[in-house]
C-alpha cells in the first residue's frame, strides 16, 4: 500500500508553494535547489572562536606586569612573552588537543608473557616535554636572569602555557617543586647533576620529576598514610631499597621521583607518625633502561586530566637514596608544596582566562535573536562578572609569584615571608574553588557547543575539578591557614594587616578609591576582631575565613594597582581597572563575619551530626573525637 503513495516532494513547484506557505519568499528557484541540497547537514555553519595571542590579548596582565617590573626588566622579557603568546595559541594548543585525543595507556606484558610495564604516551606529549625545556618553563626560575622577577616571569609563561599544554603543566609543577627542594634543603652541590637535568633548557638533557607521596590510605595525612619501608643497603651511606605501594603517582613517566618512606632498623622496626618519615630520591630506570624495582600496576581511570599518566606503583626493592635528615621527610617536602601550590593557582587562573577569551571572541561570531550575543546585556553581564573574578585571581597569583621570587633570591622581608606563608594555602583554596565555578559558567557561554567534546571545551571543566583536590582539599588548605596563624602567634595576620594599610595609604588623595579603601579597612578590622573574640569558632569558620582573607587582600591589590597607575603612568584603558574594583566590591568581602552574625557557627557538633546523618543507622556511628 505504501508503495502506491505518490510523494510530491520531488516536484519543484510543490517546493516553491511550500516555501510560500512558510513565508519564505526570497528564494529563487536556483536558491531553493541549493537549500535542499543541504538538507542532510544544514546550510548554516557556526564560525568557531579564534585563539588570540595569549599575552597581548590579556591587557590586564600586561598592565600589572608594567607596574610590577622595572622598565628594564619588563623590556627584557616582553618580546619573549609576546612570541610565546603566539606559540601557545597555535602549535602548542594543537599539540595539547592531540594529547587529549591520544590518551596514555599501559602495555603490561609482552605477547610471550614477560612483564614490560611500558607506559605509552603520544608523540605530542613528548613534544610538550621538548618545548618546555626550550622555553625554559622550569629553567627561568633558576637561571634568575632577571633576579627577583624571574619567578614572576616564569609564572607568566606558565599561565599562558597551562590551558594549552595537554596537562603537561602537571609534570612541570612537580619538576619545579623537586628543583626547589634540592635548592632550598641544602642538597646542592651533592645533587648538582640531578638539579641540572631538572632545570636545563636542553631538550636532550631535560628530566621531569614525579611526586610519589600518596599511598593506599590516601589523603593529605601522609605522616599516618606512609607505609613504604626503606631497607638500608650494605654498600653506600645513603643507599636504600624501597618496598611499598604508591597509590596515586602523577607523571608516572617521569625520569626521577621524590617519595616518602620509613627507614627500618637492623631488627626491622620502624618509627610511626611524622618522626618516622624520611624523603628519598630515586631514578625510575636503571643504567640498562629497565624500571628500577618498580611495577606499574595500573593507570588511574580519572574524571579528568586523562591526558596525564597517573598510575598505581608497586615498589619492589627500588634503589633510592635518602635526601632528608632521617625522620624529617615531612619538613623536607614543605618547600616543594609551596611551589606545587603556586602551580595549582596558575592552572586555576589560567583555565578560566583562556575560556573567557574564547567566549568573548565567540560572542562576536555567534548571533541569536537578530544580533551578536555580546550585544545582549545579560550575556555581557555574565562575561563581565567572570572577567572581574579572573582579574582578582590574576593579581593575587602575580603578587604571590613575586614574593616567591624574592624568597628564591634570599631577598624576602620578614613581613613578605609571613604573608606568603599565610596566603599561599588561602590562594590555592580560593582560586581552585573559583576555577570550577568559572569554568562551568564559561561552558554555558557556548551554549550546546560547550557540551560537545569535539570543540575541546568540555575538557576544561573535567580538568578543573582536580584543582580543589590536588595538593590538599579546600578544608585542608583552610586548616593549614589556621596553623600558619597559630604557629606565628598571629604574626601572619599582623603582617597582612600592615601590608594592606601600606597599600591603602596611597589612596588617600583619590576620593573614589579612598572610599573603597575605608570600606576594605573596616571589613578587615571586623574579620580580625572576629578571630580575636571567637577563637573557638575558627575551625568551623576556617573556609569562610580563608575566603574572607582572599577577597579582602584581592580588593587591596586591585586598589593598589589602580592607584599606582594613576600616580605615574595613566592608561587610556584604566577605566576598566576602576570598573574591576567597583565590581569586586559588590560582594560580601568578609563572609566569615556575616555568617557569624547570622548564627551559622552556633550549632553544636551533636546537632550537625543529627542533621547530616538523618536517616543513617546509628549503629554504624562511632562517637567522634573532634580534632582539627
Amino acid at each position: 500500500m505504501t508503495g502506491n503513495i505518490k510523494f510530491p516532494w520531488r516536484n519543484i513547484s510543490f517546493r516553491l508553494e511550500l516555501l510560500e506557505r512558510l513565508n519564505i519568499r526570497h528564494y529563487t528557484q536556483k536558491a531553493v535547489a541549493g537549500v535542499f541540497s543541504h538538507s542532510k547537514v544544514g546550510a548554516f555553519i557556526q564560525e568557531q572562536p579564534r585563539h588570540e595571542n595569549a599575552f597581548l590579548s590579556d591587557r590586564f596582565l600586561v598592565r600589572v606586569l608594567e607596574r610590577m617590573m622595572p622598565l628594564g626588566v619588563y623590556n627584557a622579557v616582553k618580546e619573549d612573552l609576546i612570541q610565546f603568546g603566539n606559540r601557545v595559541s597555535s602549535d602548542i594548543w594543537d599539540l595539547g588537543q592531540e594529547c587529549a585525543a591520544n590518551e596514555p595507556y599501559l602495555h603490561k606484558t609482552s605477547a610471550w608473557g614477560r612483564r614490560v610495564d611500558e607506559l605509552v604516551t603520544c608523540e605530542a606529549w613528548k613534544q610538550q616535554k621538548r618545548i618546555s625545556a626550550e622555553e625554559g618553563l622550569v629553567a627561568i626560575a633558576y637561571d634568575r636572569e632577571v633576579g627577583e622577577f624571574s619567578r614572576l616571569y616564569q609564572v607568566c609563561k606558565l599561565y599562558m602555557y597551562s590551558p594549552a599544554s595537554g596537562l603537561f603543566s602537571c609534570p612541570l609543577a612537580m619538576t619545579d617543586g623537586a628543583a626547589k627542594t634540592f635548592e632550598s634543603n641544602g642538597l646542592l652541590p651533592a645533587h648538582q647533576d640531578i638539579f641540572s637535568h631538572l632545570t636545563t633548557r636542553d631538550p636532550e638533557k631535560f628530566w621531569t620529576s614525579g611526586q610519589w607521596m600518596t599511598e593506599k590510605r590516601g589523603g593529605s595525612d601522609v605522616a599516618t598514610g606512609t607505609d613504604t619501608v626503606a631497607i638500608k643497603e650494605s654498600a653506600g651511606y645513603n643507599a636504600y631499597r624501597l618496598y611499598g605501594y604508591k597509590w596515586f603517582s602523577s607523571a608516572t613517566d617521569s625520569d626521577v621521583a621524590l617519595t616518602l618512606a620509613r627507614i627500618a632498623d637492623e631488627d626491622g622496626r620502624i618509627v610511626s607518625g611524622t618522626k618516622g618519615v624520611s624523603m628519598f630520591l630515586l631514578k625510575t630506570r636503571d643504567e640498562s633502561g629497565q624500571l628500577n624495582g618498580i611495577e606499574v600496576v595500573k593507570l588511574k581511570n580519572k574524571l579528568g586530566t586523562r591526558q596525564l599518566p597517573t598510575g598505581e606503583l608497586l615498589l619492589e626493592g627500588a634503589r633510592a637514596e635518602v635526601v632528608s635528615p632521617v625522620g624529617r621527610g615531612i619538613a623536607g617536602i614543605s618547600s616543594m608544596l609551596t611551589i606545587t601550590r603556586l602551580h595549582n593557582i596558575i592552572s586555576s587562573v589560567a583555565g578560566p582566562r583562556k575560556l573567557l577569551n574564547l567566549a568573548r571572541d565567540y560572542a562576536t561570531r555567534r548571533e541569536a535573536f537578530g544580533q551578536s550575543i555580546y550585544a545582549h546585556k545579560l550575556h555581557l553581564q555574565t562575561m563581565a562578572r567572570m572577567e572581574t573574578e579572573v582579574r582578582g585571581c590574576t593579581i593575587l597569583m602575580l603578587d604571590l609569584a613575586h614574593k616567591t621570587g624574592l624568597e628564591d633570591c634570599g631577598l624576602i622581608s620578614d613581613e613578605d615571608a609571613l604573608i606568603l606563608r599565610l596566603m599561599m594555602p588561602v590562594a590555592k583554596m580560593y582560586t581552585a574553588k573559583r576555577a570550577v565555578e568559572l569554568t562551568s559558567e564559561g561552558l554555558e557561554c557556548f551554549g550546546g557547543q560547550g557540551y560537545i567534546e569535539d570543540t575541546g571545551i568540555p575538557a576544561f571543566l573535567r580538568d578543573a575539578q582536580v584543582l580543589p583536590i590536588w595538593e590538599g582539599t579546600s578544608s585542608v588548605m583552610s586548616l593549614d591557614m589556621l596553623r600558619a596563624i597559630e604557629k606565628t602567634n598571629g604574626e601572619t595576620l599582623n603582617a597582612l594587616k600592615s601590608r594592606i594599610a601600606q597599600i591603602l595609604a596611597s589612596t588617600s588623595s583619590h576620593s573614589d578609591l579612598g572610599i573603597v579603601g575605608r570600606n576594605i579597612r573596616q571589613k578587615l578590622d571586623d574579620l580580625l576582631l572576629f578571630a580575636e573574640e571567637e577563637p573557638n569558632k575558627m575551625t568551623e569558620a576556617a573556609r569562610d575565613f580563608a575566603t574572607s582573607l582572599a577577597q579582602i587582600y584581592i580588593a587591596t591589590l586591585l586598589v593598589g594597582h589602580t592607584s599606582s597607575l594613576r600616580n605615574y603612568a595613566p592608561h587610556a584603558d584604566q577605566l576598566t581597572d576602576i570598573m574591576a574594583i567597583k565590581a569586586w566590591m559588590h560582594r560580601d568581602l568578609a563572609p566569615a563575619v556575616t555568617q557569624n552574625k547570622s548564627g551559622a557557627y552556633r550549632t553544636s557538633n551533636e546537632e550537625i551530626i543529627d542533621f547530616v546523618y538523618d536517616g543513617y543507622s546509628e549503629n554504624d556511628l562511632i562517637a567522634p573525637t573532634f580534632v582539627r
